[in-house]
């Protein structure tokens, strides 16, 4: 069945959002405040909690910074509804699954959902690194399998990646990218690759970085000042990994190192260490830095 054309002014869906994680809770966030209603599903009460939690301490500090305002707040809650079943996004016209980044993860949640949606509704991982046609492989999908890959945290960043597979058409992908203008972001439209774009510049960066610290080229400090100032970025690479999370560079340069053998992608030793010894970041309280428990515990 051939979908509508939607422009960007005129999109009225449903959206779900799969997962409310650190990403999840972000774009879920994002999309209700763009004036969608939202469907958000999590494995149990206590993780839709956990997000909805996650998401009224990111919009409370923007109240503290005068960004938005208390009333603007209990608007973006009250247009997301949330469940424990996937069955309650049977109306949904986009889906962005965003669990955790494991490929069997996410296979599992497409395989029960492909049994509750309408053939018309756009199903779309946020994965980061693992390629769409091995998440969609095997799986009866009805209407091609796309990626819209957010970046960290969702709310501030304005780029999504929209990952287009072999088997999605341009008018899926225009719909997409509609989708994307209408909730104040900026698509660049990339092709099903490990890492896609962003990440596939990204990581060896990141990589490297680790690598000059475990071999005391300098202090996480200045290596992180000297990224900042010497180079214009806005964060250091340890600060960044920190905020993204060691445990998910980790599964994201693993994946890619798998795929490609590229040796810019071999995870670094000292991440592999830190992952071990449970340190993974802000959502832990210790990465490469360490962190207030206040902070820790409002980050996932």
């Amino acid at each position: 069945m051939e979908r509508q054309e939607y422009s960007v002014g005129k999109l009225n869906w449903n959206i779900g959002v799969i997962g409310l994680g650190t990403m999840g809770s972000g774009i879920a966030q994002v999309v209700a405040s763009h004036g969608f209603l939202v469907t958000a599903v999590e494995t149990t009460m206590t993780r839709v909690e956990e997000g909805l939690e996650r998401m009224r301490h990111f919009m409370n500090r923007g109240v503290v910074l005068g960004k938005t305002s208390p009333d603007e707040i209990e608007t973006v809650m009250r247009a997301i509804r949330t469940s424990t079943a996937l069955d309650e996004l049977r109306d949904a016209d986009l889906i962005i699954e965003a669990v955790f980044e494991d490929l069997h993860v996410k296979r599992a949640v497409f395989e029960e959902l492909v049994r509750h949606v309408r053939a018309s509704t756009i199903l779309a991982t946020n994965t980061s690194a693992l390629p769409i046609h091995q998440i969609a492989q095997g799986i009866d999908f009805p209407s091609p399998l796309i990626g819209l890959h957010f970046f960290n945290p969702p709310p501030l960043m304005r780029l999504v990646e929209v990952v287009k597979p072999l088997n999605a058409s341009d008018q899926l992908i225009d719909q997409a990218k509609a989708f994307c203008h209408a909730i104040g972001k900026t698509p660049v439209v990339v092709k099903d690759r490990p890492g896609f774009l962003v990440n596939r510049l990204l990581l060896p960066y990141l990589n490297q970085a680790m690598d000059a610290f475990d071999h005391d080229l300098a202090t996480r400090e200045d290596l992180d000042v000297a990224v900042e100032l010497g180079l214009g970025y806005p964060m250091g690479p340890l600060k960044l990994l920190d905020q993204i999370g060691l445990d998910v560079h980790l599964h994201a340069t693993t994946a890619l190192f798998e795929q490609t053998r590229a040796s810019e992608f071999r995870p670094p030793a000292i991440l592999q260490e830190l992952v071990d010894a449970g340190r993974f970041g802000k959502k832990t309280g210790e990465g490469f830095y360490s962190y207030a428990p206040n902070e820790a515990s409002r980050h996932e």
